[in-house]
């Protein structure tokens, strides 16, 4: 896949591919969105929501979820935040996400079955990793997208002035709909 990228890549550039995507690196709709990385919402979500290159700070995770308030998600949103003129940021979940449901115990079997040894997760343990935690997805999309909006509202670090909100995107539609808490 490596080579098939950095062929097309070559072709990009030498034909100036380029010069459509250009933009400043502050975004102009003065917004960052945090979302999921499901492969639907890639072109989906910006046309749905009727963005352009340049517009917004673009944050994907798994379940578009914020559990703890010094993760790389709210640092992401912080430095946008604050260097990069974001005074406003949607958190947007989306229907059929693969993180509903997610078990700590459904991701040590692929693991295992992948060829991680227990000996790994014997170590993690005695280091006292919380897999459970870690691995752990979430059983109410609107719950979860409320719960991150309020790590964010409540973060210690984010100005008070930057408003939060929450919405959850229909993947089949591109509906979207505000989430109230």
């Amino acid at each position: 896949m490596l080579d098939e990228i950095l062929r097309y890549n070559h072709h990009f550039v030498t034909t100036c591919g380029y010069e459509n995507y250009e933009a400043e690196k502050y975004p102009r709709k003065k917004l960052a969105i945090l979302t999921c990385m499901d492969t639907r919402l890639v072109e989906l979500l910006p046309a749905a929501l009727g963005l352009r290159q340049g517009d917004i700070k673009l944050v994907t995770n798994a379940g578009a979820m914020i559990r703890n308030p010094y993760d790389s998600s709210a640092l992401s949103l912080l430095i946008a935040v604050l260097e990069l003129q974001v005074k406003e940021i949607l958190v947007i979940g989306h229907t059929d996400c693969g993180v509903k449901g997610l078990t700590a115990e459904g991701m040590i079997r692929l693991l295992k079955q992948r060829g991680i040894p227990e000996e790994t997760f014997l170590a993690l343990e005695k280091e006292q990793v919380d897999l459970a935690q870690f691995f752990h997805g979430f059983e109410d999309l609107e719950a979860s997208v409320i719960q991150s909006v309020g790590l964010l509202r409540n973060h210690p670090l984010m100005p008070k002035d930057v408003a939060v909100h929450g919405c959850i995107m229909d993947t089949r539609t591109g509906g979207l709909e505000a989430v109230t808490d």
